[in-house]
């Protein structure tokens, strides 16, 4: 096989998972809905403060979800 046709055939297979993952996630064409708890910017902040505040009673502080919070930086107080 040429490098053309494995290219194409790759952006083409890309374009059409791109379809797919919008009709089936944005568009719900399966039906469903999207949560409140992902909706919600207050019920996200909610979260995040009651995260904050859980106490740790050994070792360092650490943090819940690295992954959402890349400056790792962890409160002890939320009066901070």
């Amino acid at each position: 096989m040429s490098g053309k046709a494995i290219f194409s055939a790759f952006v083409g297979s890309l374009g059409i998972a791109y379809v797919f993952d919008y009709l089936i996630s944005d568009k719900k064409i399966f039906g469903g809905s999207t949560p409140s708890t992902v909706s919600n910017k207050e019920w996200e902040l909610a979260t995040d403060k009651k995260m904050q505040a859980w106490p740790r009673t050994a070792g360092p502080p650490v943090v819940m979800n690295p992954i959402s919070r890349q400056n790792f930086i962890v409160k002890a107080n939320l009066d901070e």
